[in-house]
């Protein structure tokens, strides 16, 4: 049974999620993933202007002449959201900022009829929970994501991302929110890119950005108990630490800034091309 914490929570992502859906999104998910689902339905002769990339090179050869591929865009969509539910995405702010981005995105998704589903992992995967439609389901989501106590502590995205592609056949729309701390999984998130249309979501907090200058620190790793001294009494370590990312359908959020804007902006580059 729920705490009446865990559902106030719970309530106030809900409410917040779809005052976001209402007053912001109103038809930018469905207009940037339009034609992502797309099913076949003909052959026809090929005429100038045609996309090459829809030839049919088999038709093509037998009859001597181009044919092209004709497709239905699918009434549902399939959206996925895979989580990084390691111990470095506890850090600060960031587990429930991660719940109400996810939130966001799959009451845009019911809102437009489309089915969800969402993914959990670690250095393993913890759970999946497969696509369905409706406002029960997704409040399901949200309280997996609050309530959810990891097995592992590490983080293996690569393997997430094998699991996920061998489970999921039909194409989806897959978000992956994460802090990406990670390394060695570039080729597989290609293999993924090719089959389903992959957006990552990079959450940071602001502490993890740069340290204070004038300090001896001292840092235990939340993945691995390693203890690191660092050393920034004459204020030289600056930067963002965390791998830097493909800027191709990535959207890097802190947890201190309007995760929204940033949303919506990408949503509108989408739209645009």
């Amino acid at each position: 049974m729920l705490s009446k914490e865990m559902l106030s929570k719970i309530r106030h992502i809900e409410i917040k999620s779809n005052r976001m859906v209402d007053e912001i999104f109103a038809g930018d998910y469905k207009a940037s993933f339009r034609g992502k689902g797309m099913e076949f339905a003909d052959i026809r002769e090929y005429y100038p202007g045609d996309d090459v990339r829809n030839i049919d090179w088999n038709v093509t050869a037998r009859h001597n002449k181009a044919y092209v591929k004709q497709f239905m865009e699918e009434r549902e969509l399939n959206l996925f959201i895979l989580v990084d539910m390691s111990l470095s995405n506890s850090f600060g702010d960031k587990k429930e900022k991660i719940a109400e981005i996810a939130a966001t995105l799959s009451f845009s998704a019911i809102r437009n009829n489309d089915r969800v589903g969402a993914m959990l992992f670690t250095d393993r995967v913890e759970k999946l929970i497969p696509s369905k439609k409706g406002k029960k389901h997704v409040l399901s989501v949200i309280d997996e994501l609050l309530s959810h106590e990891s097995e592992g502590k590490g983080t293996d995205i690569d393997g997430a991302l094998k699991y996920f592609l061998k489970v999921m056949k039909r194409p989806s729309i897959l978000f992956i929110i994460s802090d990406f701390m990670d390394m060695d999984y570039e080729d597989t998130l290609n293999r993924l890119s090719r089959k389903h249309d992959v957006v990552l979501i990079q959450v940071i907090d602001p502490k993890e950005e740069a340290l204070p200058k004038g300090a001896i620190f001292r840092f235990e790793d939340l993945e691995t108990g390693e203890v690191v001294e660092v050393d920034n009494r004459k204020g030289l370590i600056k930067g963002n630490p965390i791998q830097q990312m493909p800027k191709k359908n990535l959207i890097s959020v802190r947890t201190d800034e309007d995760y929204i804007r940033k949303l919506k902006a990408f949503f509108a580059r989408r739209i645009a091309r």
